[in-house]
């Protein structure tokens, strides 16, 4: 098997490391990543310029390819022919903040796997859920439970349009309770608008705020994490809200 690996934090990112070095368990390691961190940038096609891919390598010595473009350029790049293999999963991460309710559309960890699906290839996210200010991350379990997970969908695959979004709990494996199968939960944003000036006294801002939250309802992704469970959320890229559809029909009639 074929396991293309990305990121958004950048491609000598700890977290993709750790997950490289556990996916070359299952089959062959192709890692084509972001030169820079793309953090919250989203889903991204670039079109109004070139891309440019290079050769690096990674911490542990191994090859690796770069490029200029977002992390869903990265994908996108592989699977058009940048690769000329063909890949049989797109597993994104490890991102060291977890990636859950709202965050999805915001996430580039999560729309690079977004990328893979629209392609037709099996895509994974993967997040830890580390907290704020913690700088020393392990990122062996998370790596170690999407192995695992990345083994039952080269098995079994998924179906057209699906992506898996995982986190994990930042705590010692032994201390993960387990697995479960979530929605997508509701996240608490506290953003807070920052305005500032500069030397000439023109305004400028940052959009800051305290850490996100989120709605700590059994079942949902938020939930599984706040009782030491590792969330998978199956997410589709069909985003049709179908219950309104016979209401807005009437509509049509003006």
């Amino acid at each position: 098997m074929h396991i293309l690996v990305t990121n958004d934090d950048g491609v000598q990112a700890p977290g993709l490391l750790a997950l490289a070095q556990e996916m070359r368990k299952l089959g062959r390691v192709t890692v084509l990543a972001p030169d820079r961190n793309w953090s919250a940038s989203g889903h991204v096609k670039t079109m109004e310029r070139p891309l440019r891919v290079r050769t690096v390598k990674l911490a542990d010595g191994t090859p690796a390819l770069t490029s200029d473009g977002a992390p869903s350029d990265c994908v996108a790049l592989a699977l058009l022919g940048v690769v000329q293999e063909k890949v049989d999963l797109v597993v994104s991460g490890i991102n060291p903040n977890a990636n859950i309710g709202h965050d999805v559309t915001y996430s580039g960890t999560v729309t690079a796997a977004m990328e893979a699906v629209i392609a037709g290839v099996p895509g994974i996210a993967v997040s830890l859920d580390s907290k704020p200010g913690q700088s020393e991350l392990d990122y062996t379990p998370a790596a170690r439970a999407a192995a695992r997970l990345a083994a039952h969908v080269l098995k079994e695959g998924l179906p057209q349009g699906i992506l898996l979004n995982v986190n994990v709990p930042h705590l010692p494996e032994a201390e993960i309770r387990g697995l479960r199968v979530t929605r997508q939960g509701l996240r608490v944003y506290r953003d807070a608008l920052d305005e500032r000036r500069d030397p000439r006294g023109r305004p400028y801002y940052w959009i800051g705020g305290d850490w996100p939250t989120g709605i700590n309802e059994e079942g949902t992704d938020f939930w599984a994490l706040q009782m030491g469970f590792i969330s998978v959320t199956p997410l589709q890229l069909d985003l049709t809200a179908r219950e309104l559809l016979p209401r807005l029909r009437d509509w049509e009639e003006g």
